[in-house]
């Protein structure tokens, strides 16, 4: 590899590691027969696909030149950092050699603005539409939407992309106008409609025509910054909620706010990341879209933040307590699906089960449930444990959040071991 090359791929792969969108999707594209790569196919990888497949994806920034100055971003203009520019060319075929390398099985591209927004994206698509037509690459392309492109160049990213994303990052306008004065809700929703109106188009123009062009068929994905600005919980998963609402919409990913620019005064002074936080969200995200809960559920009024110590499925079971205990072999599968300790797969194993007979606790241990926390809010014929009802809320949390004990005991052959049992 060219050494020129080679300096820029260190420099705007670093400067690509702040957005966490970049899940691919799992979907597939025809292959005539002539195209190289694939949507499906495995590599050493960092990405997940929907069906848990592990997809390696070239994440880069086309230019980490920017005309904004957000206070969030390593990349804003006041920053004195090392600028670099790949041209079309030089990343279509930085990526195509990754590829007949094997490192690689996708592309992910977003870049710093440079000039407008549309001067931008119009790069960013010539290097989509040179990948699929010059090379004829078949395989995974997510493009970063610019906020404030027009519809003409969403619609033509739309044909060559499998995935569009566009980045709310603040979770309301207010934050976003503090932290990014040069941007607005309406620079980046006005996108979004675009990608949302092309994806139905295109699903329409395939009921009539079977080889219309699929427009993004991955759908859209977008990102919020957690802990950058003073919103809470709720108005965070009442934004996810309202954009899972939208068809196009597949995924709201949560980045925790980095620290990159300490000295700017509009940003919090945070010592740290917060992950707990982030990951207490993405759980929560992960109730609404595929538990059946609904926002209000998670987070209302009374409770407008996540609870950091436990998991917003179980502070909810302990908020309602009158819920429980369930009784498995008789409950419906909404219910089942929100005791603590029981998933998706679990619950429908429970609910075509049990048609053969009663299920009890080793049943439940054999079909994946965590029975250390399902046991205090269920119920079934030989379980002899309290329920949270016996027991009391207070008592069930520390139960389930106490740290595990270690404790030293000799093997037979007298080795030392350290077992790590449960602690309370």
């Amino acid at each position: 590899m060219d050494s020129k090359i080679f300096d820029k791929l260190k420099i705007l792969a670093e400067a690509a590691k702040f957005d966490v969108s970049c899940a691919s999707s799992g979907t597939t594209r025809d292959n005539p027969g002539k195209s190289i790569g694939s949507t499906s196919g495995w590599g050493i990888c960092h990405s997940f696909t929907e069906d848990g497949r592990c997809v390696s994806l070239l994440k880069i920034m086309l230019t980490n030149c920017c005309i904004y100055d957000c206070a969030y971003c390593a990349n804003r203009k006041s920053n004195d950092i090392r600028r670099t520019t790949f041209s079309v060319s030089e990343l279509v075929e930085l990526t195509i050699e990754f590829y007949r390398r094997n490192y690689i099985e996708g592309l992910f591209l977003s870049s710093g603005i440079v000039r407008n927004a549309d001067y931008t994206m119009e790069r960013m698509v010539r290097v989509a539409k040179d990948l699929r037509t010059v090379h004829n690459y078949n395989g995974y392309i997510h493009l970063k939407s610019i906020p404030g492109t027009s519809r003409e160049l969403i619609v033509e990213a739309g044909l060559y992309a499998d995935r569009l994303s566009c980045n709310i990052e603040m979770p309301s306008e207010e934050s976003l106008r503090l932290v990014a004065p040069d941007k607005n809700y309406q620079s980046v929703y006005t996108p979004m409609q675009y990608i949302q109106q092309g994806f139905l188009q295109g699903k329409e123009d395939r009921k009539k025509y079977r080889h219309a062009p699929r427009f993004a068929p991955a759908g859209q994905s977008t990102q919020m910054i957690i802990g950058g600005s003073p919103d809470n919980d709720m108005k965070i998963l009442s934004l996810s909620d309202a954009l899972y609402q939208r068809p196009a919409m597949k995924r709201v990913y949560y980045s925790g706010y980095i620290p990159v620019n300490t000295y700017d005064a509009r940003l919090p002074a945070l010592n740290a990341p917060p992950l707990v936080r982030e990951n207490r969200l993405y759980q929560a995200d992960w109730l609404m879209r595929f538990y059946h809960f609904k926002v209000d559920e998670i987070v209302n009024d009374a409770h407008p933040n996540l609870e950091l110590d436990i998991d917003p499925k179980l502070s909810w079971a302990l908020r309602h307590p009158e819920a429980f205990p369930v009784n498995i072999n008789t409950a419906d599968y909404e219910m089942i699906l929100r005791v603590p300790g029981i998933g998706v797969k679990s619950a429908k194993l429970i609910v075509t089960s049990r048609r053969y007979g009663q299920l009890t606790s080793g049943h439940l241990q054999k079909m994946g449930v965590v029975m250390k926390r399902a046991r205090f809010f269920i119920s079934c014929n030989e379980l002899a444990v309290s329920t949270v009802h016996e027991t009391g809320t207070e008592y069930v949390r520390k139960a389930l959040t106490a740290i595990p004990k270690k404790k030293k005991k000799k093997t037979d052959d007298g080795q030392l071991v350290i077992d790590f049992g449960v602690g309370g």
